[in-house]
């Protein structure tokens, strides 16, 4: 209920501190914008992206929504214009930050285990001042992920003018809300005990180490993966630790993979279908 009521905040947040991220993600720059405008695209996208997450969820791996919605832009821009998709501006607004915020989250989830165990600040027990600590750290971990995801998916609801984007950032912070309380626990159970054992001091480490890195990319308009980033501050303290789960952490990797891959296909069958539907109308 926590990890929900502040998730739906950083949602709402999003009306007034990620705007740069709804432009990056309405797809101009990266199919041409006659593309971008027809409602088969961005109809295939939203399914392609969210029947890509939801099997995800489904069998419990931390994969990226984002990057479900940018295999989906790639495999509906391929189907709908053909090689007329600017690989070099996907690469530089998306790929790059999606590559590189694990690594930095796995060094930050050292460093920030290392300074907050030296100050004491991270005990191996629990203590009410750790209780509090880690509480606020996973609620302001949540408001960074709401506030770096919905604009992302509101973004495609520009292709409506009839529709207010501060109308649809609403809607898509009410539906992340009801999908984190319908369905959160087997991705929940893999990143809690599956990645890396951990102790309250080393969860509040690494929580606050995946709120202070999404947070700042949202600020920067960096469309960044909280489920990446999450994985990456638990695997460096798993590191620290040496109690890293490394061959769930190989089955993860390969599921970021492959997100890609599978986002492109669902999105390319879903805009030959959605074009299909319309065209026989």
């Amino acid at each position: 209920m926590w990890g929900t009521a502040t998730t739906f905040l950083g949602s709402l947040a999003a009306l007034f501190l990620a705007q740069g991220l709804i432009k990056k993600f309405s797809g101009r720059g990266i199919v041409s914008d006659a593309l971008v405008e027809s409602p088969e695209f961005v109809s295939a996208v939203s399914i392609g992206a969210a029947m890509t997450s939801f099997l995800a969820t489904r069998f419990g791996f931390p994969v990226s929504t984002t990057h479900a919605l940018v295999g989906a832009l790639l495999g509906a821009g391929l189907v709908g214009s053909g090689s007329d998709v600017q690989f070099a501006a996907l690469g530089k607004t998306f790929v790059y930050p999606l590559f590189f915020s694990p690594a930095i989250a796995i060094v930050l989830g050292i460093g920030f285990y290392i300074i907050l165990r030296a100050l004491r600040l991270a005990p191996d027990n629990r203590t009410r001042t750790l209780d509090r600590m880690h509480y606020l750290s996973t609620g302001a971990a949540s408001f960074a992920r709401g506030l770096n995801d919905t604009p992302k998916m509101a973004a495609l609801l520009l292709v409506a003018p009839a529709i207010d984007i501060r109308l649809g950032i609403v809607a898509v912070a009410v539906v992340i809300a009801m999908g984190g309380l319908f369905d959160a626990k087997n991705v929940a159970e893999t990143l809690a005990k599956k990645v890396t054992d951990l102790n309250p001091g080393q969860g509040f480490a690494a929580s606050l180490a995946t709120a202070v890195l999404v947070s700042t990319a949202s600020f920067h308009s960096m469309p960044v993966s909280t489920t990446h980033v999450s994985v990456g501050s638990l695997l460096g303290i798993g590191i620290v630790t040496k109690q890293a789960k490394w061959r769930k952490v190989g089955e993860i990797l390969l599921a970021w993979i492959i997100t890609v891959p599978c986002g492109a296909i669902a999105g390319s069958v879903a805009y030959w279908i959605v074009s299909s539907l319309s065209l026989s109308r």
